[in-house]
This record gives C-alpha cells, sequence and structure tokens, in this order.
C-alpha cells in the first residue's frame, strides 16, 4: 500500500518549515510569492491530499453550505426523480458555490430538531432553506448561530432572514389572462400546497385577480389543491377535471409537473390540447418545452434563482450584507403550444 504523503514529507520536497506549510494550506500571506509556489509545486508533485476536516475546524470555517428541502420520506430520492424544479435550483447554486471553492450538502427534513442536530454536527457556514416547513422551524433557527437563507417563504417570520421569492401573484394573473385572451370563461386553477401561506396561495390570488378583473366568477368547483407537486398528482388532477366535463375549458396549474401530469391524462382520453383544453405551468422548467404539445408556463428561471440564493448566502458570510431583505425576482408568460 503507497504510504500517505504527510505535511512534514511536503515541508521537506519544498525544504521549507511545517508552519509554512500550513499558512499556505490556510490561506495565510505570511510568505513570498516564490516560497508559496515552492510549497503548491511540492503538494501536487507529492499528491498531497490535505486533511480538509482538520483544517476546517482549525479555522472554524468548513467551506460547507447546507440545503434543506422538506421532506416527510426517509430518502429525497422521490423528489429528485419526480420534481425537475429542484434539480435545476440545486444547479444554479452548485455553480456559485464551486466557483468560490464551497461545497454544497443536502438533507431532506421537517422537524425543528431534526434541523438543529444536523446543523451543529457538520459545522455548516451556511443554510438555504429550500421550500416551506412548519412555521414554528423559522422561529427557532433564529436561535442558531448560521447565516440563513430562505426560498419562497411568505410567513410571519420574514423579516429575520433574506428570502429569495419570485413574483407569484403576478405570475398568476399573467397566466389566467393570457387563457382569458384566448377566449376561454370556465378555467381551472390545480395547486400543490393550498393549506399554507405559501407560493401557490399567491398564485391562486393572481389568479382570482385576473377573473375578477374579467367580471368573470370566482368558481370555488374549479379549484383543486393536488397536495404535491408531483407527475402523478397532475395525472390524478386530469381524470378529476375530465368529470366535470364542458363546465372547464382552460387549466392553470402551480407548476409545470403538475401541467404535464395533467396534459398525459388528458391525451389518455382522447381529448386535444389546446383544442379541447388549453393548459399553462408555472416555473418554466427545461421539460416544459419538451413535452408534446410544448407546455405554455410562467417563466421564474428556476436555475438563476439558485444562482441568486447563493450569492446571497455568500454576501452574508463575507459580511457585506447584514440586514435582512426579501428579493422577489419577476416573472413573464413564454407561450407555446398548449394554449
Amino acid at each position: 500500500m503507497k504510504k500517505k504523503v504527510t505535511i512534514r514529507d511536503v515541508a521537506d520536497y519544498a525544504g521549507v518549515s511545517r508552519s509554512t506549510v500550513s499558512y499556505v494550506l490556510n490561506g495565510v500571506n505570511k510568505m513570498s510569492n516564490n516560497t508559496k509556489e515552492k510549497v503548491m509545486k511540492a503538494i501536487k508533485e507529492l499528491d498531497y491530499q490535505p486533511d480538509f476536516t482538520a483544517i476546517s475546524l482549525s479555522k472554524k470555517k468548513s467551506n460547507i453550505i447546507g440545503v434543506i428541502i422538506p421532506s416527510f420520506d426517509d430518502s429525497l430520492a422521490p423528489i429528485f426523480k419526480e420534481n425537475h424544479y429542484y434539480t435545476e435550483i440545486l444547479g444554479g447554486m452548485e455553480y456559485v458555490f464551486r466557483k468560490h471553492n464551497y461545497d454544497l450538502l443536502i438533507s431532506g427534513m421537517r422537524e425543528p430538531e431534526d434541523c438543529k442536530s444536523w446543523i451543529q454536527r457538520r459545522n455548516l457556514d451556511g443554510l438555504i432553506f429550500l421550500g416551506l416547513f412548519p412555521e414554528r422551524l423559522y422561529a427557532e433557527i433564529r436561535l442558531l448561530d448560521c447565516p440563513i437563507v430562505l426560498m419562497d417563504y411568505y410567513g410571519k417570520h420574514g423579516d429575520l432572514y433574506h428570502n429569495i421569492r419570485v413574483d407569484d401573484e403576478q405570475g398568476g394573473y399573467l397566466a389566467t389572462k393570457h387563457l382569458i385572451d384566448r377566449g376561454h370563461t370556465r378555467i381551472s386553477f390545480v395547486g400543490h400546497d393550498l393549506t399554507n401561506i405559501s407560493v401557490d396561495v399567491n398564485r391562486l390570488n393572481g389568479f382570482k385577480k385576473a377573473l375578477q378583473e374579467a367580471n368573470l366568477p370566482v368558481d370555488e368547483d374549479l379549484l383543486f389543491d393536488g397536495r404535491g407537486s408531483f407527475y402523478e398528482v397532475g395525472h390524478q388532477m386530469g381524470t378529476k377535471l375530465l368529470e366535470l366535463g364542458d363546465k372547464v375549458t382552460a387549466i392553470f396549474a402551480s407548476s409545470d409537473i403538475l401541467a404535464i401530469g395533467i396534459n398525459k391524462a388528458l391525451q389518455e382520453h382522447k381529448k386535444e390540447v389546446p383544442k379541447d383544453y388549453a393548459i399553462v405551468g408555472f416555473d418554466d422548467l427545461a421539460i416544459s418545452s419538451y413535452s408534446v404539445p410544448s407546455l405554455t408556463t410562467i417563466k421564474q428561471n428556476v436555475f438563476n434563482k439558485g444562482v441568486i440564493s447563493a450569492q446571497t448566502i455568500l454576501d452574508i458570510i463575507n459580511q457585506e450584507s447584514s440586514t435582512p431583505a426579501n428579493i422577489t425576482l419577476p416573472v413573464e408568460l413564454v407561450v407555446r403550444e398548449s394554449t
């Protein structure tokens, strides 16, 4: 077995002291550029692998950002498999963190107790809450000595943290107005979580605003809460919509994944989109342009949302942003074949 290269080996090879090697590894500028280059050359030629755990403990810095996603299951696998929203937004975060030499650690949990234990065990430099959690969690996490960024939060603790979200109400309004402009008056709303002060509630508010502006009634029988943003949920909602017959001619789904599931259910029953039903989604995930027909949707630039959340938490860590701020990103309508 190959002998593990130590910090002493690097020091001997470079002709410097062990403390000088340690300074280089920890980013301390106490030597000339020539000495630093000699140490870096030795590290490379000896294939020295630093013990980053020890380094992070000595610096009280891990260069690890935690991302917590709400999950009722033992694994996040079903979420990543079914909902491309998370993969796109995490891609935006990873893009920024990698450029700044940070690693991303992802976990799914729901209870505040689990959250606190997970953070304390891992010496995280920062934490992003991606999604909605029980309201009491937001009150408790303020006691943690850790920079925090929330995403899509509309609750009563919003002034305590940096919060990244999009203009959900405007998105709901634009989607519904587009369907009205296409001549539809019997429009259904299909959400994925109407039980909280959430993105869905705000998208529904935009939906209602567009109907009221057009002097159209809000029919409570045409409002659905799928309790989940998954393809299968959308498929189930599509089957329910078919039972309404001609009471519905257009559908605004609060996510692209729901919309695609609805579309599939309609097609399985020989219905044509947009001839029989028009559909608008929300998110503009990459998959929305590949569906058949391609999906009209509200674009929130999910990847960029991840980028901005990552930049925000790095700014907090580097003390460039201390006062909590709500950052609301714009949305836009993307018209494709489903309307």
